[in-house]
């Protein structure tokens, strides 16, 4: 039974002990997948049900996005305000029953943009606070690695979200090729309920009023914190880098309305996808995961515009000149892309992690993944204005080529700003928040010794 557990530690969990807390943790992470099952009935339900052009589509899925960007808001809460003692547990039940109740409006009483709009938003309002709360609780943990084991339990995590993804991704189209996309939504409103569940797991002690840092002090921390230039320059650099347009609606309409690619086949590309994420995380934590960052995201930056570029083959249907039908081209294209943008992430999370300082990690960590998430919505709401300006609609694509040229050009303008990113491990090289923030606050001596911890073993 050990020789069992130990190989479930050293393999399956990459060297992360087997708990029920960590049990918890992976259920969070593995709902936030699963929740893909309804991606698929989104889209077809705004462009069939509710007759939406591109352009409105790309800008209404671009203000979902909305919870993500005040992440720092739920973090803020959960640090500073913990409800019934607790500040973990309490907002991730708040978050399972938020998201059931957004699921079943859509699966029953939603019938025009404007209310599908707002379970939208409401569903992802949901997932971002549960996300908010669980990265917390990993930022915790993840804090006092080992630059050899660095990324190791966000590795596993994501990992798990893309399993869950895995899990539904072929159904999501199966179901709505046979059910319709109400049924998927109500389906859907179940597993955020998981979420109420395992928050029980969470190994959290209740505390005072005096034990969470003041208001007025996370702010001058954060601020302290975010300004300086080691942390504030790759910031910006991942943000220009996410913000570039993107031209994920008008490709959709291309798929379905222009190859007749119906839902079964999508759910399969879907499948592929995930499969994909979980290859690209798995090459990251086996032969990436030492590579400086500045090294890592240029190349990957670089590899994904040129592999980008192979969506133009598909798109003026040079694809079937090679003798490669849409189906595989498809297929092979999503595969290879998912995994160069999985792999160019991972970096970005674990960068974050080890930004994060004690006793904020939810605020901070979640303000950093809100910059990223804005930077997506800028993108979605920039790829709408281009779609638009270019006349690219639910029946007109003779300039599609022209935005998936433009939107793959565009991520290449980061390049000349790689030098931002930092070189080495920012956890040691970036200057720690000033001690005074700290030093009349009860946390201020675990703070101190987690810091001379992370010191002895750099230099060890």
């Amino acid at each position: 039974m050990d020789s069992l557990a130990k190989l479930l530690k050293n393999t399956v969990l990459l060297g992360n002990e087997p708990s029920w807390e960590l049990l918890g943790i992976l259920t969070v992470y593995f709902v936030q997948g699963v929740l893909g099952l309804a991606r698929l009935a989104i889209s077809f339900f705004l462009k069939d049900e509710l007759g939406l052009d591109p352009a409105q589509m790309a800008a209404l899925l671009g203000i979902s996005a909305f919870p993500w960007v005040i992440k720092p808001l739920f973090g803020f809460l959960s640090d500073g305000l913990p409800l019934f003692g607790y500040r973990r547990r309490s907002y991730l039940i708040f978050s399972g029953i938020l998201g059931a109740l957004a699921w079943l409006a859509l699966a029953t009483i939603v019938h025009s943009a404007w209310a599908a709009t707002l379970c939208i938003v409401t569903s992802s309002l949901s997932v971002a606070v549960a996300d908010v709360i669980v990265d917390s609780v990993v930022v915790e943990r993840a804090r006092g690695e080992s630059m050899e084991k660095a990324g190791s339990l966000q590795s596993i995590s994501w990992a798990v979200s893309a399993f869950g993804g895995l899990v539904t991704a072929y159904l999501s189209g199966w179901l709505l090729e046979h059910y319709g996309t109400r049924v998927i939504f109500a389906i859907t409103a179940a597993f955020p309920l998981l979420v109420c569940l395992v928050s029980i797991v969470i190994n959290e002690q209740t505390i005072k009023s005096t034990e969470v840092f003041p208001p007025k002090q996370q702010i001058s921390q954060i601020w302290k914190t975010l300004k300086q230039k080691e942390i504030f320059l790759p910031t910006l650099f991942v943000f220009i880098w996410q913000a570039t347009p993107s031209a994920d609606s008008a490709f959709f309409y291309f798929s379905t309305n222009e190859l007749g690619f119906g839902a079964e086949f999508l759910g399969r590309v879907r499948l592929v996808t995930s499969l994909a994420a979980l290859l690209g995380i798995w090459a990251y934590q086996k032969f990436l995961k030492s590579i400086p960052f500045r090294v890592i995201l240029g190349w990957s930056i670089l590899a994904s515009c040129l592999l980008g570029m192979t969506t133009l083959l598909l798109v003026t249907h040079a694809n079937r000149s090679l003798g490669i039908n849409d189906y595989w081209f498809s297929l092979g294209d999503s595969l290879i892309l998912t995994v160069m943008g999985q792999i160019a992430f991972m970096p970005v999370l674990v960068l974050s992690a080890r930004l994060c300082p004690a006793g904020i990690e939810a605020t901070f960590f979640a303000l950093l993944m809100s910059i990223w998430n804005l930077s997506g919505l800028v993108s979605s709401e920039g790829g709408a204005l281009l779609t638009h300006w270019l006349g690219v609609s639910e029946n007109n694509f003779n300039h599609l080529w022209l935005l998936v040229l433009i939107t793959n050009l565009s991520t290449l303008l980061p390049l000349a700003l790689i030098k931002w990113l930092p070189e080495n491990d920012p956890q040691i090289t970036t200057v720690l928040p000033p001690a005074e923030v700290f030093e009349s606050h009860s946390l201020y001596p675990q703070f101190i010794a987690e810091t001379e911890l992370l010191i002895t073993e750099k230099n060890d």
